[in-house]
């Protein structure tokens, strides 16, 4: 089955490929249909390979992602060809300057965050909940690529939107208290919050120096046809977005 993927619309170096997987063209059951990456959600394992597998094929990606551990925290691993972990690091973003490695971040309402810099020497991913946002992941991210902050593009994938990420008080107040605007917070008739993931990732991207950004326009839980949706479904799948450089192309 032909598989479709949302392709970044960020100004990257040409040697750069990046795509975002969609529920459809898989091989998993009720609840996770169809097209689940991650291993981690309760599917039948060989769906999840048979899932993997597809995506490899369609995207004709260089070597198998690499798949981390998400925690939600903010700590970054630097990934090298050829060294691939014996278990999945415990880590919610990954940076590399090599060919042939290929990033991957799993989300299934979560921010994902692709990141390079403009000469395609450079990548990193992140995986940003609120958690880790607010713990710092995505300017971590900035760091850990030892670029000028300027000379980086940001994607910023699928997430759930405002409409429908509701949180308490608690969250406000932790952003809030790590220096974030209260405007990404509107107040709702049950006395919480609607949360504006996107807005809160752009403010923070700036302030670390960011400014080329592009993407964010997709709100998961609005769209059971194309995301898995946690928030929404509770029990579901994950869609990844994925990075990695043509295979002929070498930094010096």
């Amino acid at each position: 089955m032909h598989l479709n993927f949302i392709r970044p619309d960020w100004v990257a170096s040409p040697q750069l490929r990046a795509a975002f997987t969609l529920r459809s063209g898989g091989a998993s059951g009720v609840p996770w249909q169809s097209l689940n990456v991650g291993a981690h959600v309760g599917d039948d394992p060989l769906a999840v390979r048979q899932n993997r597998a597809r995506v490899r094929d369609a995207l004709e990606l260089p070597a198998e992602p690499l798949w981390l551990e998400q925690v939600h925290g903010n700590a970054v691993h630097l990934a090298q060809s050829g060294t691939a972990p014996v278990t999945p690091p415990r880590v919610d973003a990954v940076v590399t300057r090599d060919a042939d490695v290929v990033l991957a971040i799993m989300v299934a309402d979560c921010l994902p965050v692709l990141f390079a810099t403009d000469d395609g020497a450079v990548l990193g991913a992140a995986h940003a909940g609120w958690r880790g946002l607010v713990a710092g992941v995505l300017e971590n991210t900035v760091a850990a690529m030892q670029a000028q902050p300027a000379r980086i593009r940001a994607w910023l994938g699928p997430c759930i939107g405002r409409a429908h990420f509701e949180v308490g008080a608690e969250v406000r107040e932790a952003f809030l208290s790590a220096g974030d605007e209260a405007r990404h917070f509107e107040p709702n008739p049950l006395g919480r919050y609607q949360c504006d993931l996107v807005g809160l990732a752009r403010a923070r991207l700036a302030r670390a120096g960011v400014v080329e950004v592009s993407g964010g326009s997709w709100c998961t839980a609005a769209d059971p046809i194309r995301f898995y949706s946690h928030r929404r479904d509770q029990r579901t799948g994950r869609m990844a977005a994925l990075l990695w450089r043509a295979a002929s192309h070498r930094v010096l």
